[in-house]
């Protein structure tokens, strides 16, 4: 399983790179615990994480079928993905993402704990957890309202709508669009500027910038209480069911 996350480091930069491309980099639960190591273990030594996917595919969410499992068992989001969420609010190395084709679910609501994002042109962030009967996650309902008012958080989380590299961009969910074949190598630039920055000075005003985590966590947690239930719901039973049919036909 470890070798649908790799993990490689190039001086003071990480890279986190999801690596099942047949499943659109669908997260699995050691795809998430390996993520989550990769965060915690990279300070102090690593100066900048960059996390990454395919060409095509950034990442398609939560893997279906495990939360099928959950909700057949009556569970809420597992232990692993938790700690990837958890990792991500409290992650003390700088966050760049390079992101090209679609990122759904998870895939969206990662970018926003994100220090700096770097998108393709054919982007395409969407997070239909509303449709699924479920409700957002990764502090998303937190954050998500925060970084781009709430008509844009709403569209986006609650409606379901997506977004494309000129509405991320305008939502301030990224920070620069390319083309699709420049993305890892702006990223890759963000991230050498952001490791030769002062390293006091920059921790000291990414948590100025960011605040404390426990507020985060926090509403991580609340967010965690309801999707439990709402994987129990009739309408997420019925949103599943229907997904599968879609899918056969």
């Amino acid at each position: 399983m470890t070798n649908l996350v790799l993990v490689s480091d190039d001086g003071p930069i990480r890279t986190i790179r999801m690596n099942r491309p047949d499943k659109k980099n669908a997260l699995t639960l050691p795809m998430y615990e390996t993520m989550a190591a990769a965060i915690e273990g990279a300070a102090p030594a690593m100066r900048c994480i960059v996390i990454a996917g395919a060409p095509g595919a950034f990442c398609a969410g939560n893997d279906l079928k495990e939360f099928l499992i959950a909700s057949e068992h009556a569970e809420g989001l597992a232990p692993p993905l938790l700690r990837f969420l958890y990792a991500l609010a409290r992650a003390e190395t700088p966050l760049v993402a390079a992101v090209s084709g679609l990122a759904v679910g998870i895939g969206t609501t990662m970018l926003l704990h994100c220090d700096h994002v770097v998108a393709a042109s054919d982007v395409r962030l969407s997070a239909p957890f509303v449709h699924l009967g479920l409700v957002p996650e990764a502090a998303s309902s937190l954050i998500g309202p925060r970084r781009m008012g709430y008509a844009r958080a709403f569209a986006l989380l609650a409606m379901g709508r997506s977004l494309d590299a000129a509405g991320a961009l305008a939502a301030g969910l990224v920070n620069t669009v390319v083309d699709a074949a420049h993305v890892e190598a702006e990223a890759m630039a963000a991230a050498r500027e952001i490791a030769a920055l002062p390293a006091d000075a920059l921790v000291a005003t990414r948590r100025l910038l960011r605040g404390s985590p426990d507020e985060a966590i926090k509403r991580i947690n609340a967010e965690a209480q309801i999707f439990k239930s709402r994987l129990a719901s009739p309408e997420a039973h019925a949103a599943f069911a229907a997904f599968l049919e879609k899918k056969k036909s």
